[in-house]
């Protein structure tokens, strides 16, 4: 069991320092440090973490399930992401190794085949305009259920002409028709097309190029061309080019010590931006590049990753998550004395699995904090579903004919 760093460790030395000069942001950062000093205090004082720290498994399971059932009335602002309310759901649900029950199966596949378009594409509701990231968070969710019904409810052929008409000249996807080209969008059409074995090159023509362009100057990637770097955008960068067997053109050293300096010293959590707070999510967002990029550094010179680690404080990140982002009635939390919601139970669940195990070629290790039960199902770095969920649609979709929903035209005989 790994030993936890507030009590082997002076964290002190780690807090944030404004030198005379504070700022909003400075203030916020104290402000954040001082509600987890106070966590990790209480920890130190009490026997509650003796035996290591617990992943309250029952309660997440429980406020998930009911969630999944029933909404709270405060949800109904976003009625246009009802899609991603059911994968948050059931990848966390995968992640705790829950499965929904046949009947409750049947409910999901039948709520998100309602959500499909004649055109192609999933909406953010019954009767919603098609959309690109309730399109990623309906597959996603079909493919988590994984059974041949599941697969079934997704119609390939018009989600191929759906990307089709989504797609600019460049090599981008708009996220909707006539909606905002950023790097999202690339990310959801292209995972969507790889898992579902819909992709073709000329789907995807230039669309590396394109991500390349969102490499800002810190080695993270933004939203679209010349903006600040970001976790979340830099995930859909770095995911789209593995995907895209293009990683090759991403500047990954630059881009490893954006990543590896975004982890917070003190709390041991993820930041989405240079200098911004901790905030759960970005345990996947964040901590997600790193078996991504330990198989293409790997690929460049395996024998310079000896290392059977990711390339950041896993230990860090596990126990910020268990001791500050577990709220006491379920779900999973932003950072202490936030409120818990689907999204965040999702990506800070996510994120631990990836900081639980290590995994490249033959070696596979686990580093596990606090009791054994606390580990968490695999993920799959790219998709964020289950490694077994994501196998298993692999060799459905992949066992298909790849649809030709356009023709690429034959070139013309060269003249004499």
């Amino acid at each position: 069991m790994a030993k936890l760093r507030c009590l082997e460790l002076d964290l002190s030395k780690e807090r944030f320092n404004d030198a005379g000069y504070p700022t909003v942001t400075s203030d916020e950062q104290i402000k954040v440090e001082c509600s987890v000093a106070a966590l990790y205090n209480w920890v130190k004082t009490t026997n509650e973490c003796t035996k290591g720290p617990i992943l309250h498994r029952e309660r997440h399971v429980n406020y998930l399930k009911k969630g999944l059932a029933n909404l709270p009335e405060g949800c109904t602002v976003l009625d246009a992401s009802r899609p991603w309310f059911v994968y948050w759901a059931l990848h966390a649900l995968e992640l705790l190794d829950v499965r929904l029950e046949e009947e409750e199966a049947a409910k999901v596949i039948d709520f998100l085949r309602h959500c499909q378009n004649p055109t192609g594409g999933f909406g953010g509701g019954p009767g919603q305009y098609s959309h690109l990231a309730p399109t990623y968070a309906a597959v996603n969710a079909l493919v988590i259920i994984g059974t041949k019904e599941a697969y079934d409810a997704i119609n390939r052929e018009k989600l191929q002409e759906y990307l089709w008409s989504m797609r600019t000249p460049e090599g981008a996807f708009r996220m909707h028709e006539g909606g905002e080209i950023d790097i999202r969008g690339v990310y959801c059409a292209v995972s969507v097309a790889r898992l579902t074995n819909i992709c073709t090159s000329q789907l995807f023509e230039n669309t590396p190029h394109w991500i390349m362009r969102c490499q800002s100057y810190e080695g993270g990637f933004s939203g679209s061309p010349g903006m600040e770097a970001h976790g979340g955008y830099t995930f859909c960068g770095l995911a789209a080019l593995t995907l895209l067997n293009s990683h090759h053109l991403c500047h990954t050293p630059a881009l490893l010590r954006w990543a590896a300096n975004r982890q917070m010293p003190f709390e041991g959590g993820f930041q989405g931006r240079t200098n911004k707070l901790v905030d759960g999510c970005y345990s996947f967002w964040q901590g997600g590049l790193f078996p991504i990029l330990h198989s293409l550094l790997s690929e460049e010179d395996a024998s310079s990753l000896s290392s059977e680690k990711w390339m950041f404080q896993q230990e860090a990140l596990q126990e910020y998550l268990l001791l500050c982002c577990q709220h006491p009635r379920g779900g999973l939390i932003d950072k202490p004395s936030k409120s818990p919601d689907f999204y965040h139970t999702c990506y800070t669940l996510s994120g631990m699995s990836v900081a639980q195990h290590f995994s490249s070629g033959s070696v596979h290790k686990k580093c596990i904090v606090g009791k054994p039960t606390n580990e968490l199902a695999l993920v799959h770095p790219l998709y964020n579903v289950g490694l077994e969920a994501s196998i298993s649609a692999s060799q459905h979709f992949n066992s298909l004919p790849v649809p030709q929903t356009i023709k690429v035209e034959e070139e013309e005989p060269a003249q004499s």
